[in-house]
């Protein structure tokens, strides 16, 4: 392959970079050597970085990250290409027909009245499509498309929304807390049986489960929730870091008593 100058902008000279990156005749190494599971968990991680430059208002950060994923995504294409299975083109006009096909209210003459008709109509839709491909003799649940690779609180939150929307869930608060406060006392069983960590492990997913549902319910995004209590956490433990410092300390020479105390005070100090 000769020497390419790259133009700025375009998707062709991305398209055209990635097919010499992949180049059996002179590409790179690396990339030649990836298949798409290999890539998988760079795809997964570049949306969590899009992710982060939102959260953090970064508009220069987004911009960069975005382009990151585009890669992604023209990295697996050019391997499909490769495949003889398809290629980015397809997976354009794929996108594109589903778009229009899920908004008859803006490309055809159906109407809605706001936000959440949307939502509603858009998953009437999806369902539609996924009893369509039952009628090819593919099995079909209206849990299918939540994919496994999700964040596990996302799709534990995707799983109990479509199976609301089927009629299985409460229609209040009440039951939701009291489901909660079970599957804790059930933990608590299993912790004072000295259960192993299969079941331990099946316990506290199942106080997580029920947790979401508490957060679906109260309108919370619960990965969102998490987020934050991640970014308190780090906050408030560097607090303590910084006040042990002062003294000569730091966390493995200072009691839990004390970096406990040192605690409250970042909690104090936030809520001034």
């Amino acid at each position: 392959m000769t020497d390419m100058t790259v133009r700025a902008g375009g998707i062709d000279a991305l398209l055209e970079i990635m097919a010499r990156l992949r180049d059996p005749d002179g590409g790179c190494p690396w990339d030649i050597e990836q298949d798409f599971a290999t890539i998988v968990p760079y795809t997964i991680e570049e949306a969590y970085e899009v992710a982060d430059a939102v959260q953090r208002g970064d508009m220069a950060a987004l911009k960069d990250e975005l382009g990151d994923l585009l890669l992604q995504v023209v990295y697996h294409a050019q391997m499909a290409r490769e495949a003889d299975a398809f290629a980015f083109h397809d997976v354009v006009e794929a996108i594109s027909a589903k778009m229009v096909r899920r908004h008859p209210h803006v490309f055809g003459t159906a109407q809605v009245i706001d936000a959440e008709a949307q939502t509603v109509a858009w998953e009437d839709q999806k369902a539609r499509e996924r009893a369509k491909a039952a009628e090819t003799g593919v099995s079909a649940s209206v849990l299918d498309g939540v994919a496994r690779a999700l964040p596990a609180l996302m799709r534990a939150e995707k799983l109990q929304k479509r199976a609301a929307r089927n009629g299985f869930d409460w229609p209040e608060i009440a039951p939701v807390i009291e489901k909660i406060e079970e599957e804790i006392a059930e933990l608590r069983h299993e912790i004072a049986e000295g259960g192993d960590a299969d079941r331990l492990e099946d316990e506290i997913g199942d106080v997580i489960f029920a947790c979401v549902n508490l957060a679906r319910h109260l309108g919370v995004d619960p990965e969102a929730a998490l987020r934050r209590s991640n970014d308190k956490f780090e906050r408030r433990f560097r607090f303590v870091e910084q006040a042990l410092v002062k003294k000569g300390k730091n966390p493995s020479t200072s009691t839990l008593t004390e970096m406990d105390a040192l605690w409250n005070a970042a909690k104090d100090a936030e809520r001034r």
